[in-house]
């Protein structure tokens, strides 16, 4: 008898951070460079891998453990991804005896560590994310400059000058400006429905005041230690979690001093602790990472070296 050839195409790994889905694609042993049309075929459900956010691809470097190349779902190729962070630096964790590892992204380098059980600043019982693995990553200090962002003219990035609606009574304004290594604008309101989220988030992710687009952030500070937060995120629409939005969120709101610097930010897909330190500027994020399976990229759309 005999054995039946396995399906062909690259393997993949689906696994989502707090609700944030990913396909991870190992690309050690053979590039990895899928065309912006390539991406968008492999997000359509037609290609049968029930959709992502972003597009993974984990690669050799010389420098770090790993390279982690980020597109979304569009086809448009992104500088870095926090929850994606976190599910490849547990892939690497998983993969090698380190305690701590190191992934290289178009933003910088960055480290991930396990964390050691369910994080928040709540009762633990309460959390949403007490049935995954938790990961650490050390995004480094946000960049707070008008040109870091970037933004297309000089702003005070703690409230910058744009609002949504009519001049003597807008609905959003003065929101803050962070780049995580992506760039996020963050909105403190109590305004969150979709409808709301995805009229305004898709109006202002292309806003002319963002040369590079932007990722949109609607924060709203519950005490000083908690934020509901949704995102917008550029090029990729509405989605369940956002780690670089939820680093933006915590930094933003507390250069406002609306929170203190490390709080629960609770996302649609479940919940994240982000700590600003202070002795050394750097935002950690710790939150769960889960797998949700494998299988095989259609053999079409594998060959993307």
């Amino acid at each position: 008898m005999t054995a039946s050839r396995p399906p062909e195409g690259r393997p993949y790994v689906r696994m989502n951070g707090a609700g944030n889905a990913f396909i991870m694609v190992q690309a050690f042993d053979r590039p990895f460079h899928p065309s912006a049309d390539q991406v968008r075929a492999l997000a359509d459900p037609a290609a049968g891998l029930g959709g992502f956010d972003q597009l993974i691809g984990v690669e050799p470097s010389e420098s770090a453990d790993a390279f982690m190349r980020v597109w979304n779902a569009d086809g448009s190729m992104v500088e870095t991804c926090g929850n994606a962070l976190r599910c490849v630096g547990w892939l690497l964790l998983e993969a090698t005896d380190k305690d701590e590892v190191v992934i290289d992204t178009a933003a910088g380098p960055t480290t991930a560590r396990r964390a050691p059980g369910p994080v928040g600043l709540g009762d633990p019982a309460e959390s949403t994310t007490a049935a995954h693995q938790q990961v650490t990553v050390d995004m480094g200090a946000p960049r707070l400059d008008w040109t870091q962002v970037p933004l297309a003219e000089e702003m005070d990035t703690r409230g910058i000058e744009l609002q949504v609606g009519p001049i003597d009574a807008p609905v959003l304004h003065t929101p803050g400006a962070v780049s995580m290594g992506n760039p996020h604008v963050v909105f403190f309101t109590d305004r969150q429905d979709d409808a709301f989220v995805r009229g305004s988030g898709s109006l202002i992710e292309h806003h002319p005041l963002f040369p590079e687009g932007v990722n949109v952030g609607f924060a709203k500070v519950l005490d000083r230690g908690h934020i509901r937060l949704r995102v917008w995120e550029r090029g990729a629409g509405l989605t369940l979690a956002c780690g670089t939005g939820a680093c933006a969120a915590l930094v933003a709101t507390a250069r406002r001093g609306l929170t203190d610097r490390r709080a629960r930010v609770t996302v649609d897909g479940g919940e994240l602790t982000i700590d600003w330190d202070e002795a050394t500027s750097h935002v950690f994020m710790t939150g769960p990472v889960a797998v949700e399976g494998t299988g095989f990229l259609p053999a079409a759309l594998s060959d993307c070296g």
